[in-house]
C-alpha cells in the first residue's frame, strides 16, 4: 500500500495565483531568467529582495515539476508572503523526477537526451549567476516539498557554506527504508517515465548520499523546519467528483507514507542530539495549500536564519 501511495506525486488543484513575467532586476520586482548550465539553459523565476539585500530562499518543486513555471509561483502565495521581506525568492523551473541531484546518466526509459546535473546547477552555476546581481552565495535558505523536501536537506547537508536553513514539507526522508526504492521507481515512471537506476544504482554510495536518514549527522548546527501531516482529510480537502475523491485518496496515502519517513528521520536526529523544528498537523494531505501554510509557519525561522526581515 505504501508503494502504491507513492505512485502519484500529486499537487492540489488550488486556483492558480499567477505572477506576471518580467525582466527587471529592481528590488521587489519579478524576473524570469535563462541561466546557463551543463544541462543547457535553465529557466529560473526570481522575486528580488524588497530592499536589495543579498539573502535568498530557494524554493524546490515536487516530483511533477513543470517545464514552464515553478509551482511555488502559482500554486501558493509565496511571492506575496515574502513581499515586504529583504530576501530574494529563487524558483528553478524543471527537474521532473530529478530529486535535484546529479544523475549518473540520462534516463533510458523515456529517451532523455541530457544527464540531470541539478546539484551542480543549484550549488555552483546558479549561485554564480545570481551573485552578479547582488545575491549572496553564502546566506541562503532552501525549502522543498515532497521530492524537493529530501533534496533541500541533501543540498544543505553537503553545501553548508551556502545554506543556513533547510525546510522539508512532506518529504521522503528515509530512502533506505524497506520498499522505498521500488516505490520511488514506480513514482518516477509515472512522473515522466524516468528510470531511478539512471539517478543512482541500488544501494550505491550515490544512493546513500541522497538519504537524509543516512547523512543526518551532517545537519548538526543547521536551522531546520520539518513537517508532514497525518494524511487524514483536512480543511483544504473538498472532493466533489469521482476523480476528486480518487485524487484525495491518493494524496492521503502519499502523505501518510511521507509522515512515516519523516517520523523515522525525527527519531534519527533525536538519537544524534540534533535539534530541529517539527510540525505534524493532525489533518492534511499531500497538497499545495497545506505546503503554502507550512511556508507561512516557517517564514519567521527562515528570516531569522538569514537575518533578513
Amino acid at each position: 500500500m505504501a508503494a502504491v501511495a507513492f505512485v502519484v506525486a500529486v499537487a492540489s488543484s488550488a486556483t492558480a495565483q499567477a505572477v506576471p513575467p518580467g525582466d527587471s532586476y529592481a528590488p521587489g520586482s519579478f524576473s524570469e531568467l535563462m541561466v546557463p548550465s551543463a544541462m543547457g539553459p535553465v529557466k529560473v523565476q526570481v522575486r528580488w529582495a524588497a530592499r536589495g539585500g543579498g539573502a535568498a530562499l530557494y524554493l524546490l518543486d515536487g516530483m511533477r515539476a513543470r517545464d514552464d513555471r515553478n509551482a511555488w509561483s502559482f500554486e501558493t502565495n509565496a511571492t506575496q508572503l515574502f513581499d515586504a521581506d529583504d530576501v530574494t525568492l529563487v524558483m528553478p523551473v524543471g527537474g521532473q523526477s530529478s530529486f535535484y541531484t546529479d544523475w549518473r546518466s540520462p534516463s533510458n526509459t523515456n529517451g532523455q537526451k541530457i544527464t540531470y546535473k541539478w546539484e551542480t546547477f543549484l550549488t555552483r552555476e546558479l549561485p554564480a549567476f545570481l551573485a552578479a546581481h547582488g545575491v549572496s552565495t553564502t546566506n541562503n535558505a532552501v525549502v522543498g516539498l515532497s521530492m524537493g523536501g529530501s533534496a533541500a536537506l541533501t543540498l544543505a547537508a553537503y553545501h553548508r557554506d551556502q545554506f543556513r536553513f533547510a525546510g522539508s514539507f512532506s518529504g521522503a526522508l528515509d530512502l533506505t527504508a524497506p520498499g522505498m526504492r521500488e516505490a520511488i521507481r514506480v513514482a518516477m515512471l509515472d512522473a515522466g517515465g524516468y528510470n531511478v537506476d539512471a539517478m543512482a544504482p541500488p544501494w550505491s554510495p550515490q544512493w546513500l548520499r541522497m538519504d537524509p536518514y543516512v547523512f543526518a549527522p551532517q545537519l548538526r548546527g543547521l536551522s531546520m523546519y520539518i513537517s508532514a501531516a497525518s494524511g487524514l482529510p483536512g480543511r483544504f480537502d473538498h472532493p466533489s467528483s469521482p476523480i476528486g475523491v480518487f485524487d484525495t485518496a491518493t494524496a492521503m496515502g502519499l502523505e501518510a507514507l511521507c509522515l512515516v519517513t519523516t517520523r523515522a528521520f525525527q527519531i534519527r536526529l533525536n538519537s544524534l542530539g540534533i535539534p530541529a523544528h517539527y510540525d505534524f498537523p493532525g489533518t492534511g494531505t499531500h497538497g499545495w495549500k497545506y505546503w503554502e501554510a507550512q511556508l507561512a509557519n516557517a517564514r519567521p525561522q527562515i528570516l531569522g536564519a538569514l537575518n533578513a526581515g
